[in-house]
């Protein structure tokens, strides 16, 4: 069971929800403060927690179990655990249905929109493991669906969507697809020769990476106009400045002749960017304007 439950917390990568999640509480705590002006409930906060978790998992095992036949054939994955055999498509198809439920009830435990958004939620989570097979703008769908994190959370604890949630939503999806597009470039090889659609196979490297930074460059865009539109302070100032550092130097490690760096671009930049953005903000709201 310990050794199960391994393969499947490495199958769905556990360990990137540092992307989503820290912007998940960034939409709470923002939301409640902006519409409002209080903090979320500790439940509130569990909920969306559990939410998380069960949306994270069925769309990483939905992408792993529609894949399955792809990743067998590309050197770079096919020791994932369904290609390999460490896992069965039916086990994964149970563990995909368990987490819908997960999330089903977490969104149900909350309020009429969280319940009334979740067939879009769900579109969302099963149509990106296929666009790759008729569009190039696959990463701008995976970006649309992990920009329902912060969105959600600000659902969970305010029943609405104003400007400001749209604006935080488009700002998160823009930094994923541009992330996106950085991680696609070591595959830029197979998916020609195998005609999987992706930006870096449609227009090469290097316009590829242009485009990475020009959605990046509007991710700090969207993150400066937050700042003017809420009561977000100096102490998001300070991380809002952080963020747009890291943003940058994540396109000094990667060039079009050289992806050498690219699992710390990819890894532990933006994993850090999410957390620094939360916590600033989780300053900022919690304690200075609360102060």
């Amino acid at each position: 069971m310990i050794r199960k439950t391994r393969i499947f917390l490495e199958m769905i990568k556990f360990e990137h929800t540092i992307f989503a999640l820290p912007f998940a509480f960034v939409g709470a705590i923002l939301g409640a403060v902006t519409m409002q002006d209080r903090l979320p409930a500790w439940s509130e906060i569990g909920w969306v927690i559990l939410a998380m978790i069960g949306a994270r998992s069925a769309a990483m095992g939905l992408n792993r179990l529609i894949d399955k036949a792809i990743d067998l054939r590309n050197p770079r994955t096919e020791k994932r655990a369904l290609p390999a055999g460490l896992l069965r498509s039916g086990e994964v198809l149970a563990f995909i249905i368990i987490s819908f439920a997960l999330l089903f009830f977490a969104a149900f435990q909350l309020n009429p929109l969280s319940v009334t958004l979740l067939p879009l939620a769900v579109f969302m989570l099963v149509i990106y493991s296929y666009t790759k097979r008729f569009t190039w703008l696959c990463h701008v769908v995976l970006g649309l669906t992990i920009g329902l994190a912060p969105l959600g959370g600000w659902v969970a604890v305010t029943g609405a969507v104003d400007g400001t949630a749209i604006l935080l939503y488009l700002s998160v999806a823009l930094w994923t697809a541009g992330f996106d597009i950085i991680y696609a470039c070591q595959d830029f090889e197979y998916d020609r020769k195998v005609r999987l659609h992706s930006i870096p196979a449609r227009f090469g490297l290097a316009k590829a990476l242009g485009i990475a930074r020009v959605f990046h460059a509007c991710t700090g865009a969207g993150l400066i106009a937050l700042y003017w539109l809420t009561d977000l302070g100096l102490g998001y100032l300070i991380g809002l400045l952080v963020a747009l550092f890291i943003l940058f130097y994540q396109h000094r490690l990667v060039k079009p002749h050289d992806l050498t760096r690219l699992d710390t671009a990819f890894f532990t930049m933006n994993g850090t960017l999410s957390m620094v953005v939360f916590i600033f903000t989780l300053l900022d709201l919690v304690v200075l304007h609360q102060w």
